[in-house]
């Protein structure tokens, strides 16, 4: 079901069972996988692939150029996933020319309204951002993680697994995995506890993370001593939650919320 006021160029390729609306503009080098509905007056640009079942409210934007005054023109691309909701004037952008030329986005998340994520980003999959919630440049957020409204998040940082911002957040450095942040600038407020249970983390992998959350931020101890700790103790180091929070760490650039 295609609304007779749609442009799309000749060079787009749409799947089956697709509803666009009035005035939508569908772009060249656009492809749209089955059973998406791309709301009205929705602009895609491309390059850009959208998986299946994608919904797509009024007035979003993807696919546009990068907001970098160093881009030129370069062919670049932005990527999306399956199942994902995009609300109204959400804006995605394709990617530069300064990593993979590559903007990506995975599965089942939930943009909501004015929510944006700019060119280079990595968002993984059961992402949630809140209305107004900013993604700036190169940006990487792991899987479920909840961005609340009016967040923003500095060029190059990372949002690890299971993490939770509260609302107005400015995160200049990385938040790591499976914690709770808020303030200008972010600060800790301990373990995203109840969302590890809702997502099925099993009692042990919620106390392992838990005494490795204590070594890091409340112990005293120097950051790479406290891995040492952590590692030192052998239920700790072989849980898998645990080493994906000491790799996150180790794998730092902008340095570690406290």
């Amino acid at each position: 079901m295609i609304h007779s006021s749609v442009s799309i160029d000749p060079g787009a390729l749409l799947g089956e069972n697709i509803t666009v609306g009035p005035f939508a503009c569908i772009g060249p080098d656009v492809e749209i996988g089955d059973r998406c509905h791309i709301g009205p007056h929705v602009v895609i640009q491309g390059p850009t692939r959208l998986g299946a079942d994608n919904r797509i409210s009024p007035h979003a934007v993807l696919g546009e150029p990068p907001q970098d005054l160093g881009y030129q023109g370069e062919p670049t691309r932005l990527e999306i996933g399956d199942r994902n909701i995009i609300r109204e004037f959400v804006t995605i952008h394709r990617a530069s020319t300064k990593e993979e030329h590559v903007t990506r986005v995975g599965n089942d998340n939930m943009f909501m309204a004015y929510s944006h994520i700019g060119h280079d980003c990595r968002v993984g999959n059961h992402v949630t951002m809140a209305n107004a919630a900013t993604l700036a440049g190169h940006v990487t957020v792991e899987d479920h993680v909840i961005i609340a409204g009016l967040c923003a998040i500095h060029q190059f940082a990372r949002i690890g697994a299971y993490a939770m911002l509260g609302g107005g957040t400015m995160a200049p450095m990385d938040i790591p995995p499976y914690a709770m942040a808020s303030g200008n600038h972010a600060k800790l407020y301990g373990l995203n506890r109840r969302g590890l249970q809702r997502n099925g983390f099993s009692r042990d992998d919620i106390q392992h993370v838990r005494h490795a959350y204590r070594l890091l931020f409340k112990s005293g101890l120097r950051l790479e001593q406290a891995l040492e700790e952590i590692l030192a103790e052998q239920a700790l180091a072989a849980s898998k939650p645990v080493q994906h929070l000491v790799q996150f760490i180790r794998q730092t650039k902008r340095g570690i919320t406290r």
